[in-house]
């Protein structure tokens, strides 16, 4: 009987005591994948020899991370690589690879690596590809967003082909994504499309009463919520930039901001100071960020949930607010509207177009919602269809063979 392949997932977004919501999205979604296949992951952390003095000016800037860590019963490795700020990103896929090496070759030497499943497709994807190479493993690339920036971008669209090139399978959490991928010359059979899912047992409405006298909200206020990293973009100031003309016919309309700092940022102050430039100190709440045990309070407070984004591949915070009853208001990029797919769901609106935003969001707070449907559709996308695809996907990858690990190419030839 075939033994269960032994899985190193590889990303560097990855939660960590320092930021506990950077790379939640891929935790969710492996740590499940965990309960069916041993797992350990990788998360190479950037470090260049002066960083820790850029904190002085810039806290948020790369926080010191444990090396070793265990997280849930899974071993976490944090092997670092030299990665210089804003220099030389073309390297980052090589420098990463040779800095993640030898904590690759001791999990093959333990027999704990038979497939290297990295996410995002770079630098995580070439590094990984380039590993896989080096140790004769397969390795997977999911995808998750940011491909479709980095296929703008002349190097890195060329590091993207030749790691999706070699990657024994790739998954695409959106179609959108999948269809960057072939664009890039990767066949389409070799993408499968499998998107995040929803534990709809953690995020189930509270009645909407209770949820609100426990934030002290009034019953009768019209309530937004966004939720995600506070940086660029997500889009916090566009939502903030409606709310003048929001309370011109909602006077007591309230927009709950979740989030703190993330890898992208810190947009924090800058929120702040808008709210206090528009004179909106009352309407905005920032309730900092919060664990996801405790998220359902103030997603079943609201009446709508918004996300002004300016990029997204498989957005799981939507179905989570689906999953407390929320209509969603976002914009048409990524794959946003594979996620609000129907019009019962919410509304979409062209990034970039403010009034169209606004009156997204007014028709949002107007509209008689089913919530019950809402709930539905969010049941129908929960996890278990998804890990059951992607421990199918791994099963059927050939196991590797003896450990022959080939040398490290130069930059040059990698």
């Amino acid at each position: 009987m075939a033994r269960a392949p032994r899985i190193v997932v590889f990303s560097s977004l990855w939660p960590s005591p320092a930021q506990p919501a950077a790379g939640i999205f891929v935790r969710e979604r492996m740590f499940r994948v965990a309960k069916r296949l041993p797992l350990v992951v990788v998360s190479p952390a950037p470090w260049f020899p002066f960083q820790a003095l850029l904190r002085w000016w810039r806290p948020h800037f790369r926080p010191a991370t444990p090396r070793h860590e265990v997280q849930g019963g899974i071993e976490i490795f944090r092997p670092r690589f030299l990665s210089v700020p804003g220099l030389l990103k073309r390297f980052d896929g090589v420098l990463m690879a040779l800095g993640a090496r030898g904590t690759l070759v001791q999990l093959r030497r333990d027999d704990r690596l038979d497939v290297l499943d990295a996410h995002f497709g770079y630098p995580d994807g070439y590094a990984a590809t380039l590993l896989g190479k080096w140790l004769r493993v397969p390795a997977t690339i999911t995808l998750r967003g940011t491909e479709s920036r980095h296929a703008r971008t002349a190097p890195i669209r060329r590091r993207l082909t030749i790691a999706f090139a070699r990657a024994s399978r790739i998954f695409a959490v959106a179609g959108a994504l999948k269809d960057v991928a072939v664009a890039l010359g990767v066949s389409g059979e070799k993408v499968a499309v499998v998107g995040n899912g929803v534990d709809v047992d953690k995020f189930r409405p509270l009645p909407i009463e209770e949820a609100r006298r426990e934030l002290g909200l009034a019953a009768e206020a019209k309530v937004l919520i966004s939720v995600g990293g506070l940086t660029e973009r997500k889009g916090f100031h566009r939502v903030i930039d409606c709310l003048p003309a929001l309370r011109e016919q909602f006077p007591d309309v309230l927009l709950l901001v979740v989030g703190g700092p993330g890898p992208e940022g810190d947009w924090g102050a800058r929120l702040r100071a808008q709210v206090a430039t528009l004179g909106l100190g009352r309407s905005v709440h920032f309730l900092g960020a919060l664990p996801a045990e405790q998220l359902r309070v103030p997603l079943s407070a609201s009446d709508a949930f918004v996300l002004a984004t300016s990029n997204e591949g498989w957005a799981n915070v939507f179905l989570e607010a689906m999953a407390c009853g929320l209509p969603v208001v976002t914009t048409r990029v990524g794959g946003n509207a594979e996620v609000v797919s129907r019009p019962d769901l919410g509304v979409l609106v062209p990034f970039g177009d403010q009034q169209a935003l606004t009156v997204a969001l007014r028709e949002a707070l107007q509209r008689t919602w089913d919530r019950a449907a809402i709930r539905a559709y969010a049941e129908a996308n929960a996890w278990d269809g998804r890990i059951e695809v992607l421990v199918a996907e791994f099963s059927r990858l050939a196991p590797a063979p003896a450990f022959e690990p080939v040398a490290a190419t130069d930059a040059n030839r990698a």
